[in-house]
């Protein structure tokens, strides 16, 4: 733990406060006379201000931007994550249904693939002269191009671009397995004979799903999704793989630019203070979903 995680974030931290770039690459830290010929220089906060005030070499960023499409595209993947998740894993929680067996096996396939051969299978199928999502619907749409939703629903989606439906409904695809896989084993410790007291009490099926499910499948529930926003707010795959960040940075999320910032711009410096960022926004998310859904605190059904 010390030579793999503990020692590599602690040069990382140290490299946010520097200059660090490709030309200190031949650095080495364990050897006294590469220090003054390679050694970068101490920069304080530098690399900090210039990444929230957007002073990078990059026409693209644009910080604030960034943060706002990266959380936005987490809560709306979450909605639907979650709300697919639970309702697919009720419907086939019935006794009512058939080959239940086979059909929870077939729809966990998209969360047990690798997610980067997804994204790519994905960003095949949103070629705007190839694509399969094309040709199923008999469209041109540009998926991945800098066009916005035009039509009598404009108004309300043109605010992204096509790009950013693409890459929200590849995730979507993605996501909702877990969701369901979670809410299935949480349904299935429910007693049978709760619904059937429920029955005749008179209690109508939404009044079953508001006072006896919900309640019962929240302990798994909530600790899936705050684990869900934090794969979410980090998908560097589908982002990368589908739009690469495209059209002119609209879709780009902060692990994909801080990724760019390395292998693109070769800025090491200013990508681990902009991993330390991220960081602490996840950590700042992940404490307000503590506090609003409890998860850390026991949970009293009466």
């Amino acid at each position: 733990m010390a030579v793999i995680s503990f020692f590599p974030q602690a040069f990382q931290i140290w490299m946010a406060f520097t200059n660090f770039t490709v030309k200190n690459l031949r650095f080495n830290v364990f050897n006294p006379d590469t220090w003054a010929k390679y050694a970068p220089s101490a920069v304080g906060f530098d690399n900090f201000v210039r990444i929230v005030k957007s002073d990078l070499p990059i026409s693209t960023y644009d910080f604030p931007r960034i943060l706002g499409w990266n959380l936005s595209w987490t809560f709306i993947n979450l909605i639907f994550h979650v709300s697919l998740g639970i309702g697919i894993a009720i419907a086939l929680n019935s006794r009512r249904v058939f080959f239940r067996r086979f059909y929870r096996a077939m729809f966990v396939i998209p969360w047990a693939l690798p997610a980067y051969v997804s994204a790519l299978t994905w960003a095949n199928m949103f070629n705007k002269d190839f694509g399969a999502v094309n040709q199923l619907f008999h469209t041109n749409i540009d998926w991945l191009g800098q066009g916005t939703v035009a039509g009598p629903f404009g108004g309300i989606l043109s605010w992204l671009p096509w790009a950013a439906y693409a890459v929200i409904l590849a995730n979507v695809w993605l996501g909702w397995p877990f969701m369901m896989v979670v809410a299935t084993g949480a349904l299935q410790s429910i007693p049978h004979e709760l619904y059937e007291a429920s029955r005749i009490d008179g209690a109508s099926g939404w009044q079953q799903f508001r006072f006896v499910t919900m309640p019962l499948i929240r302990p798994a529930m909530v600790p899936a999704i705050m684990l869900g926003s934090i794969w979410t707010f980090n998908q560097f795959n589908v982002i990368y793989f589908i739009s690469r960040g495209g059209p002119l940075g609209r879709t780009e999320i902060l692990i994909t630019q801080a990724f760019k910032l390395v292998y693109e711009n070769q800025l090491y410096g200013v990508a681990a203070a902009f991993s330390i960022v991220t960081f602490f926004i996840l950590l700042i998310i992940t404490l307000i979903q503590n506090r609003v859904t409890r998860a850390t605190e026991s949970y009293d059904l009466a």
